[in-house]
């Protein structure tokens, strides 16, 4: 019965943020602290000695930050919203889940482990120079609108690691115990899914004037972006002999705080795009996963 409910809990989780929006949208305040958390029970089981920074997590990181930088600046002239989408599901770190589905699929875990801390990283320090150089918060000037931005960013994504460390070095018994709980972070991030989704339906039911082409735009945009990401990734991989943990750190997206940070910082309607990146994502690795039992089938 749990094998069941884990194998279908994200349908679940999106199905229950949608069909009871109002409660899951009105839950949205809770977000952050899921961020948190989530990244703490991820960061509590790393151990650090064992990080080791390569030339593939440079050129992953340049491809991340820069890339949705140039995609922003050929799409914002054309649409706005469009560029503001694109830029999110290209910026955002690496999934917390992400080295659960690398070892499944025969990756290397301690390199992606890496990369899921040091995209984490840029984007706490990162995100928000590029907001307030995009002008989120047009009515302060730029130093303000940095300085405001960096504190409900960077905390959201420093802290934990600074936390996990602390724990583990003065509290060991502690994060022995949340190394533990193998399926905490799961679930919170199953919570946390259902809240995004809830609150992206509320956005969606409740604004003026509707642009249905430009929604489903934003989507079909997330569907290549997140192709483009994988397929980079694989790319990548290949040259520097990593093939399955790059592709997986450049295409599974901590979708969770994508969303969050396009409805804080960016246009509400560009949340549509990592929304639907979180159903493009799972779709291909519930593919990858599949071929690889199909391939263990016959040898």
């Amino acid at each position: 019965m749990l094998k069941l409910l884990k194998d279908w809990m994200l349908p679940i989780a999106m199905g229950s943020g949608m069909l009871f929006y109002p409660l899951f949208g009105q839950l949205a305040v809770l977000t952050p602290l899921l961020i948190f958390s989530m990244l703490l029970v991820t960061f509590s089981k790393i151990s650090f000695s064992q990080l080791k920074i390569e030339w593939l997590h440079i050129w992953m990181l340049f491809i991340q930050l820069g890339g949705g930088l140039c995609i922003y600046g050929l799409l914002y002239k054309f649409n706005l919203v469009m560029a503001e989408s694109a830029l999110i599901c290209l910026i955002a770190p690496t999934a917390t889940s992400s080295a659960v589905i690398t070892g499944m699929l025969g990756g290397n875990i301690v390199f992606l482990t890496t990369y899921t801390l040091l995209s984490s990283l840029a984007v706490a320090l990162g995100a928000p120079l590029i907001f307030s150089l995009l002008g989120t918060h047009s009515d302060l000037p730029f130093a303000e609108s940095f300085l405001y931005i960096c504190k409900q960013v960077a905390p959201l994504l420093l802290f934990p690691l600074i936390a996990a460390w602390l724990i583990r070095k003065y509290a060991k018994p502690v994060q022995e115990k949340i190394a533990s709980v193998r399926q905490l972070g799961f679930y919170l991030w199953a919570l946390a899914l259902a809240i995004v989704t809830g609150k992206t339906v509320l956005f969606l039911v409740n604004q003026e004037n509707p642009n249905y082409l430009e929604q489903f735009a934003i989507a079909g945009i997330a569907f290549v972006i997140c192709i483009a990401q994988f397929a980079i990734g694989r790319m990548l991989g290949k040259r520097y002999g990593d093939t399955i943990s790059a592709q997986q750190g450049m295409g599974q997206k901590n979708t969770i705080l994508a969303i969050w940070m396009a409805q804080v910082y960016l246009s509400p309607v560009s949340s549509i795009g990592p929304a639907a990146y979180v159903l493009w994502q799972n779709g291909i690795n519930s593919y990858q996963l599949w071929r690889q039992r199909k391939n263990q089938q016959f040898k």
